[in-house]
């Protein structure tokens, strides 16, 4: 069975750049009609937080990503270090006692004689009296798991063939000083013990998967497929990553984002095949292809969200935005045409209010100069409401026959004098909703 996860942790809210791999790893699951796992990362417990393990449900819930399983990683400490132990008994694993200003002295030094700045293994020649002593002085030091220097080859689901110098690589800290299991150790044991197939990430992650790899052989379990995507750019190609803050989902659903708008672009964003605007998870997971997806830095602008979201909106039906009509106080008998009307003319459903307002309270008239004497007179021919479908027609074809004018030097005044806006629905459709009209005094 295929079994993928997302792992995210719980220290904030997620963003786009988050969404990608969770989305991944959801539609490769449901493709396969596999199992998807949400497993969240929290071994860290004073930056992870319960407000954001909600938020993260709430988030994925709202796009529909549903999960078969949660698992928590500060629920499994234990199993942590039952794998911890069984590492140190094959000598896989050992406790360093370097502190970050020695370390990076090392790192220093390497570099000047041209060598690659990897941890030099000094730890592996202590005596247990001088780590007692080293305890001592410093406290417990952080545990390494002992790389085979050799290399490391798999074969990715993005970026193809891979091979990695294990002697290229510091061997890895696993536990901290404090005793925090980090995320290499906890990872590798719930990717065997969940049997997790299928893995999709970042490509900043390529070089711990080496070391997993590793770990996970170690351990015993199976390697499983691993695929890491392109990170994410602004649409200049600048570093997005100081933006993310403002790119988190939430902030996306308070924009009036469409989960369809959302899903559907990042689906697609830096593969092969273009972006559609797709309406449901299953027919997303049907047309997804891992191996489409391309290595270089992919752009993205929040800015293509919009018109997806309109073109979204557009489809739905009046009985699909009950609920946000009967928020703004549109009347039963006035709904379907007040939605057919305002539906091709928004962008999200936030720009209700302002087509409602002008139905209700009219809008303040857009007269030019030159037009003032125009729009006094045929606003004299305008009767009083309540208009229907022939108002508009009839009305033109009053002022028409009164001014002489035709063509866009008659429809666009009225347009402006009576919206307030240059463009905007057919008004022969708007008029019948249209409860003031200002320029009419």
């Amino acid at each position: 069975m295929t079994i993928t996860r997302f792992a995210p942790s719980p220290t904030g809210y997620i963003h786009v750049g988050n969404l990608r791999t969770a989305l991944m790893n959801y539609l490769i699951a449901r493709k396969a009609g596999g199992q998807f796992i949400l497993r969240l990362d929290d071994t860290d417990p004073e930056r992870s937080k319960q407000e954001y393990a909600d938020a993260i449900q709430q988030d994925l819930e709202w796009l529909g990503l549903t999960w078969d399983r949660l698992e928590k990683q500060s629920d499994r400490l234990e199993r942590y270090e039952a794998a911890a132990q069984e590492l140190r008994d094959m000598g896989r694993f050992y406790e360093a006692f370097e502190t970050p200003t020695e370390l990076d002295l090392k790192r220093k030094k390497q570099l000047n004689m041209g060598k690659p700045p990897v941890y030099d293994r000094a730890a592996l020649n202590l005596s247990e009296d001088e780590k007692a002593k080293l305890r001592a002085e410093r406290g417990n030091g952080v545990w390494r798991f002992k790389l085979d220097h050799e290399r490391i080859e798999w074969t990715d689901g993005i970026l193809g063939d891979l091979s990695i110098d294990a002697a290229s690589v510091s061997d890895p800290v696993l536990i901290r000083g404090d005793g925090q299991f980090l995320y290499t150790l906890a990872s590798v044991c719930d990717d065997v013990d969940y049997g997790v197939t299928h893995v999709v990430r970042g490509s900043d992650h390529v070089t711990n998967t080496a070391t997993q790899i590793q770990i996970i052989r170690a351990l015993g379990g199976t390697v499983p497929e691993f695929a890491h995507h392109s990170l994410l750019t602004g649409s200049q190609g600048e570093a997005l990553s100081k933006r993310l803050g403002t790119l988190a989902l939430r902030d996306l659903r308070e924009a009036g984002v469409q989960p369809a708008a959302l899903l559907s672009l990042m689906a697609r964003l830096g593969s092969s095949q273009p972006v559609e605007l797709v309406g449901s998870l299953d027919e997303l997971a049907e047309g997804f292809d891992i191996n489409s997806f391309g290595s270089a830095p992919t752009k993205f602008d929040a800015d293509d969200l919009y018109p997806l979201t309109a073109r979204y909106l557009g489809g739905l039906t009046v009985a699909d935005v009950g609920a946000e009509l009967d928020a703004l106080g549109v009347p039963a008998d006035e709904a379907e045409a007040f939605w057919t009307v305002a539906r091709e003319n928004i962008t999200t459903l936030k720009d209700l209010g302002a087509w409602w307002e002008l139905c209700q309270s009219g809008a303040d008239p857009l007269v030019a100069d030159e037009d003032a004497d125009f729009i006094a007179e045929a606003m004299t021919l305008l009767p009083d409401g309540p208009y229907d479908a022939s108002s508009w027609g009839d009305w033109t074809s009053a002022v028409k026959a009164a001014t002489g004018r035709k063509g866009k030097g008659l429809f666009m005044p009225l347009r402006k004098a009576v919206t307030g806006m240059e463009r905007g629905p057919d008004m022969s459709a708007l008029m019948p909703l249209l409860k003031v009209i200002r320029a009419k005094g």
